[in-house]
């Protein structure tokens, strides 16, 4: 699995980064999410299912390779 982040649609809440911190952070200057991981292991998919359901401007996506 891959994880995706359509940065132009983030809105900063950090709700991904609370979900799974492994996985994702938020740059100082914006606050914006970026992806520490783009290929997270099994036993991370948990917390980047529940970013991308909880990601309030859809911008987070997981995508099967």
């Amino acid at each position: 699995m891959r994880v995706e982040l359509d940065e132009p649609k983030c809105v900063a809440a950090g709700q991904c980064v609370m979900a799974s911190p492994e996985v994702f952070d938020q740059r100082d200057e914006d606050g914006v999410a970026v992806i520490l991981e783009e290929t997270p292991g099994e036993e991370l998919l948990d917390g980047v299912r529940e970013a991308v359901a909880i990601c309030p401007a859809a911008a987070i996506r997981l995508v099967e390779r």
